[in-house]
């Protein structure tokens, strides 16, 4: 089963804080995605000028392919940069790690996320889309999709709902399963009930954190959650955190505890338990080793700033998973 995925084509631009003053300074709350205009993406670049950011590649979507790609998974991505060196510097990621990309080319800015990660690792995005929201329902080909067997998709993508239904629509015509990232808590509640239609028409698999299950549901309650969400996608996933993960498919539910790590900063934890989730499902692997390698890869991430995880990093990561796998 091969996978690719579609979403904002950004870079993450990230700073580590002292305290969450500058959130509030800035009007951010705390573990949120904001989209910004302009003038604030201005003022933000300014201040983080002062903060020596480090800089990698990003977007929900981009970095579960770039999960995949480490797995050796051969994936591709599909989104939309700039003729920039923000754009240049996505575009020469994917090659470098093994991703097949169809870029498109806007006249806008590259776009990027800027993050801000607090003293606990918690992440709050105030993310300058630029180019990556140009993208249009009429720019959407069938040839995209096709030789893949999955399409993941990302949440953030469903502010432009004639798009994402498009994505949707194209992809089930050519005959993919479809995965979904809610992505933010704020994403959800904003777009409820088109979220609600897409994953009911359109998804397969549906991952979300708690923050995220509860927006969706409208329950506090974990298990309630997931199963209300088991009722929309045939196989719903919630992650929670350091209490693990839960899976539940066709009346079943499954639990994996986290692993006890460090925590450095939570940016992309989720995206790449999506892409270590993923990899095992298209090896046909059960759901419990589905969540247990989106564990393995969650852990790892939280553990460094952004995405750069270490060349002997990854083969410890692929050593386990295939360890993993071969458990009955």
């Amino acid at each position: 089963m091969k996978i690719a995925g579609i979403g904002n084509a950004l870079v993450d631009v990230l700073v580590r804080l002292e305290d969450d003053s500058v959130l509030k300074e800035l009007g951010l709350q705390r573990g949120g995605m904001f989209l910004i205009d302009d003038a604030k993406h201005a003022k933000i670049s300014v201040l983080l000028d002062t903060l020596h950011p480090a800089m990698t590649t990003g977007g929900s979507a981009g970095n579960t392919i770039l999960a995949l790609a480490n797995l050796h998974a051969n994936p591709g991505f599909i989104g939309k940069i700039g003729h920039d060196k923000t754009g240049q510097f996505f575009a020469e990621n994917c090659k470098q790690c093994g991703i097949n990309a169809i870029l498109l080319y806007g006249n806008e800015a590259s776009g990027i996320a800027n993050t801000f990660i607090s003293k606990d690792g918690e992440r709050t995005f105030a993310t300058h889309l630029g180019a990556a929201a140009s993208m249009k329902a009429e720019d959407v080909k069938q040839e995209w999709f096709e030789g893949y067997n999955l399409l993941h998709l990302e949440g953030y993508l469903v502010q432009n709902h004639e798009l994402i239904e498009r994505i949707a629509q194209v992809a089930k015509d050519a005959g993919q399963l479809i995965s979904i990232d809610l992505a933010s808590f704020n994403i959800v509640r904003e777009n409820l009930d088109f979220m609600h239609h897409l994953v009911r028409e359109y998804v397969d698999i549906i991952f979300a954190n708690q923050e995220e299950s509860e927006a969706f549901t409208g329950l506090a309650d974990s298990d309630c959650a997931l199963q209300a969400m088991a009722k929309m996608a045939s196989i719903a996933v919630v992650k929670l955190g350091g209490q693990g993960s839960c899976v539940m498919s066709k009346g079943e539910k499954t639990i994996v505890p986290s692993n006890k790590v460090s925590v450095v900063d939570t940016t992309a934890a989720g995206d790449f338990f999506a892409g270590g989730f993923l990899y095992a499902y298209s090896q046909g692997a059960p759901l419990e080793s589905c969540l247990k390698c989106g564990t393995l890869l969650a852990g790892q991430a939280i553990q460094v700033v952004g995405t750069r995880l270490s060349e002997e990093t990854w083969e410890e990561i692929r050593k386990q998973t295939a360890m993993i796998l071969a458990r009955p």
